[in-house]
């Protein structure tokens, strides 16, 4: 026993260092095991079942409010990976931008450019500006695989680093809880949350640069990260070692720190 609990953790190490890739902007060596075409088969097929189960907003103005800074974003982004040399990292993206009716205040962007905004977050966003802020966060944690690196991480800690072909022939229904995971459909106390945090503040960072490329100002993030804060209120928070997210003080506190190394990328009227 002990000698395959060994040869299991040489899998596990092995994949790892088979597997890293580079995060843009920060430059971080990441865990990536899962092709990019797995990852955006599976995302797609959430995606499809997603708007087969909620409905899209009927409020034309913010509807086209939120496709507009989409466009934005997708083109600051775009234009970033093209003067990195990385345009191929976008080459299969299928950009869409979706406003749906629901309290919740939430958004999120699957791998390949499927972007949803929650109606419920729009009191908090309260501009162009506020909604820049959300939309290029989100679109940075897709563009920064923290998906394909959240399933990677599962991979290879809770199923001994198996292959996902191997995965889903035999754990279909524990791979697709995983992938449900990896892309921000649910959250677990244990081993990925560090990883979480850190993939939230990564996200910050490249968020702001690319809102920033898109003609957005990035000190609108820190009225908008304010306002969250206070519209959490009194409501009872977990501590920070048992969250996804950073507390909302040290996130504003590094935001503020990342700001001016956004605002070397801000051009008004954004990128052409």
């Amino acid at each position: 026993m002990k000698t395959l609990r060994t040869w299991g953790l040489f899998l596990v190490i092995g994949s790892m260092m088979l597997g890293c890739a580079t995060v843009p902007i920060t430059g971080r060596t990441q865990l990536n095991m899962v092709p990019d075409s797995s990852i955006l088969s599976m995302s797609l097929q959430q995606y499809d079942e997603f708007l087969k189960t909620h409905t899209l907003s009927s409020d034309a103005q913010n509807t086209a409010l939120v496709k507009q800074v989409g466009r934005r974003i997708q083109r600051a982004v775009e234009t970033y990976f093209q003067q990195q040399g990385m345009a191929d990292e976008l080459e299969h993206y299928r950009w869409e931008f979706n406003l749906v009716e629901s309290p919740e205040v939430n958004a999120w962007c699957m791998p390949g450019g499927k972007v949803v905004v929650y109606t419920g977050i729009l009191p908090i966003t309260q501009d162009e500006a506020g909604l820049a802020v959300v939309m290029g966060h989100e679109i940075a944690h897709a563009v920064a695989k923290h998906g394909n690196e959240r399933m990677s991480q599962a991979l290879a800690i809770q199923m001994g680093g198996v292959a996902l072909s191997v995965a889903l022939a035999d754990k279909g229904v524990q791979t697709r809880n995983l992938a449900m995971a990896a892309f921000g459909a649910g959250a677990t106390v244990g081993i990925l949350l560090p990883y979480s945090r850190l993939h939230e503040s990564e996200a910050d960072e490249m968020g702001l640069i690319f809102m920033a490329m898109a003609g957005y100002d990035p000190h609108a993030s820190l009225s908008f990260w304010q306002r969250m804060a206070a519209q959490k209120g009194a409501k009872k928070k977990p501590p920070e070692f048992l969250s996804t997210h950073p507390s909302d003080a040290k996130r504003i506190e590094d935001i503020r720190r990342m700001i001016p190394k956004a605002m070397a990328y801000y051009r008004p009227g954004g990128v052409p």
